[in-house]
């Protein structure tokens, strides 16, 4: 507990967590308020399509996330954490924790703002949570923000340069992944298994909660071949042997 509280503390006196936290927010209601607020009878508004901005939020939760630790490498504290706690690993997973924490709150905030401002801009629509794909496709943005973070994470302590590890992030959440879509012959099926494609597998499922809407309306459809709850454990697992991977490198190099 006392390593989690240096951690929070360490976190929270720095301004690029709260930064990040508000452009989150204000990223994904607003996409949800610019859906909701363009929708009509024929593309009507679906809980779905409130949650259409969730993957440029998590972006920005992977900036916070590679931030609070690549910071630390930059500016030599990590160094002294590591002379205060000679015992890396158990250091860098309770960063990793507080980190993951955070990044559920805000995910959970942002999930269910945007879902409050399609209601606020459309009272009529049916964006009632009904369904388990409903709860799924909103309370789930918020554990695929801390997955994310702990990923982030993992890279920031693998590179540990701001530029690099951010650039990376960004560019295979952002890019690789679909790209690898273009190769001949086995790119789709390699893309079925990339972990953010399966990442929304768990939130989108087969698209019920975005029923009555263009599926491109709402969170991106996936095509893995997994159920929601398997990809879930996927994306999970993905996000655990990179950390472990990230913790074992940690060990074994000078700070």
């Amino acid at each position: 507990m006392t390593l989690l509280a240096v951690e929070r503390i360490k976190l929270f006196t720095t301004r690029s967590p709260w930064w990040c936290a508000l452009v989150a927010l204000v990223l994904t209601i607003g996409f949800a308020a610019l859906i909701v607020g363009n929708s009509n009878e024929i593309a009507p508004a679906t809980v779905a399509s409130t949650q259409f901005g969730y993957s440029f939020g998590m972006a920005v939760i992977m900036v916070l996330a590679a931030l609070s630790v690549t910071t630390e490498y930059r500016f030599g504290t990590m160094r002294t954490t590591f002379q205060a706690i000679p015992h890396r690993g158990s250091a860098l997973i309770a960063k990793t924790t507080v980190v993951a924490l955070l990044s559920l709150v805000i995910g959970e905030i942002s999930a269910f703002g945007s879902l409050g401002v399609g209601m606020l801009l459309k009272p009529n629509a049916d964006l009632a949570l009904n369904s388990g794909a409903d709860w799924i496709n909103v309370a789930g943005v918020g554990v695929i923000y801390a997955l994310a973070a702990v990923i982030a994470v993992s890279v920031g302590i693998l590179l540990r340069h701001s530029a690099g590890a951010i650039a990376l992030l960004m560019i295979y959440s952002l890019a690789v992944e679909s790209l690898i879509q273009l190769i001949p012959t086995i790119g789709e099926k390699i893309y079925k298994w990339m972990p953010f494609n399966v990442a929304d597998k768990f939130l989108t499922g087969n698209g019920a909660s975005n029923a009555g809407r263009a599926t491109g309306d709402g969170a991106p459809m996936s095509t893995a071949v997994l159920g929601q709850g398997w990809a879930l454990l996927y994306f999970a697992a993905f996000a655990v042997v990179l950390l472990a991977i990230a913790v074992t490198v940690a060990k074994r190099r000078d700070a």
